[in-house]
């Protein structure tokens, strides 16, 4: 043995990555052989058999990450992937009107129209972040990773000079995440399942902008766990009344009581960034003296 000291803490079986770097050449380690180890069996991990063990690292890798970054708190941004910003939309546009193509003109100019949710949803995100620097309790932006309304979400926090999150999900048509989420916290997931309850983990607000069926799967999730009591109520913006009274018929929803008067509480019509963190100042009472703040507490 070696006669130098040996300090207390150190481990008494080596690590994972220390075996898996350590495995010694063997006559068995072709690709036909079993011999590998278990978690670095690529083939033995994607087996059918195994979806429980990936659904199992899906909720812990992101869980485990953003424990590590401190992230206890976040506003979670959804909405439209093809949102486009304004810049983008008027040079589209643009194009359409030298074209001639009366169709194409048309599609161009409701996405001119739509952009301005780009602009909210990246000013929001901007105004969240700045005001993280000053709460006690930081709160982070979320969003699906992806192009449009949740490209805005992680600009502006990106501008702010803030972290924020991307919840990217694997798709046929390979969304790439955009370019301003923060590195180390970009996640991929497989199972639309797991992003979603990521999504909601440590969400003290939903901000919902114009989407498809997407962000309807995300918004409709959202309120049927804060109706069914399955998770506590926390702040849900919609932004843009018009937009969601002419999808959604709410007082039909009511009329034919199929949801209860209460329930269109749940959430709260606004249109610009200053409305909507206006409500959420007041629900957690962030605009109180600071003697009268507590952490996002709902008895304010």
């Amino acid at each position: 043995m070696d006669d130098k000291p040996q300090e207390l803490p150190l481990r008494n079986f080596p690590s994972a990555q220390e075996e898996a770097e350590q495995a010694p050449p063997s006559r068995y380690a072709g690709p036909e052989s079993a011999y590998r180890l278990a978690f670095t069996d690529n083939d033995f991990l994607l087996r059918e058999e195994l979806r429980p063990v990936r659904m199992q690292l899906e909720l812990l890798k992101p869980e485990l990450v953003q424990r590590e970054h401190g992230i206890d708190s976040t506003i979670v941004i959804f909405g439209s992937a093809r949102i486009l910003p304004p810049a983008v939309a008027a040079a589209r546009l643009a194009d359409a009107e030298a074209s001639g193509d009366v169709g194409a003109k048309k599609r161009a100019a409701m996405q001119v129209a739509m952009s301005h949710h780009y602009e909210q949803a990246q000013r929001f995100a901007h105004m969240v972040t700045t005001a993280s620097k000053r709460l006690p309790q930081p709160i982070a932006v979320v969003t699906g990773g992806g192009p449009g309304i949740m490209e805005a979400g992680n600009r502006g926090a990106f501008e702010a000079g803030g972290p924020s999150i991307g919840l990217n999900i694997a798709l046929p048509h390979e969304q790439q995440p955009n370019d301003y989420i923060t590195p180390e916290l970009c996640f991929q997931f497989h199972y639309f399942a797991m992003r979603k309850m990521h999504f909601l983990m440590r969400a003290v607000a939903l901000a919902c902008f114009p989407g498809g069926f997407g962000t309807l799967d995300e918004l409709f999730e959202a309120l049927t766990l804060m109706q069914t009591g399955k998770i506590r109520l926390r702040v849900v913006l919609l932004f843009g009344r018009d937009f969601w009274t002419r999808l959604i018929d709410f007082e039909l929803l009511v009329g034919t009581g199929m949801i209860s008067p209460e329930d269109v509480k749940l959430f709260h019509f606004v249109e610009s960034a200053e409305e909507a963190w206006g409500v959420i100042e007041r629900h957690y009472g962030l605009d109180a003296p600071d003697t009268q703040t507590g952490a996002f507490a709902e008895d304010m």
